[in-house]
């Protein structure tokens, strides 16, 4: 096998093990959903709305319009207190962003890593259900201006 050839079978073969990776990574993510978020927001993201359990049903991805919104996803109690690591929650809410957040998740959402919320876990807000109204209000203003 010549050195173009073995190249191009290298690059092929890292091509599939990243592949994998990504899989594994979607794996781990929708494992730790069903751990750590499907318990209060079920298995399809919709939650118990008449327990105080919101939605995140093609809903979640609007938090990212807001300007704290993103900062408010990894703040809320249960990705707060999940016993995950700052890079395993990235990837569970890049997991949800995707799969749960569906529709509402912008074109250009960019992923977290595991720094940012590493941050945003560091300047938590003392009242988390109030910013959570403030930020729907926020969201809705947004979507009227857009809208007109």
């Amino acid at each position: 096998m010549n050195l173009a050839s073995r190249i191009r079978c290298g690059l092929l073969l890292a091509g599939i093990f990243g592949l994998l990776a990504g899989e594994a990574v979607a794996d781990a993510a929708k494992k730790n959903y069903r751990l750590h978020c499907m318990g209060c927001h079920q298995s399809d993201g919709t939650g118990s709305p008449e327990n105080g359990i919101p939605s995140m049903r093609d809903e979640v991805g609007h938090f990212l319009q807001a300007p704290d919104g993103r900062a408010y996803l990894s703040q809320v109690p249960g990705t707060l207190n999940t016993p995950l690591s700052d890079g395993e929650t990235a990837e569970l809410l890049n997991w949800v962003m995707a799969n749960i957040g569906r529709s509402s998740t912008p074109a250009d959402f960019k992923p977290y890593t595991a720094d940012d919320v590493r941050a945003y876990r560091a300047t938590v807000p003392q009242d988390i259900p109030g910013m959570r109204v403030r930020l729907l209000k926020q969201i809705e203003d947004i979507q009227l201006g857009s809208a007109r």
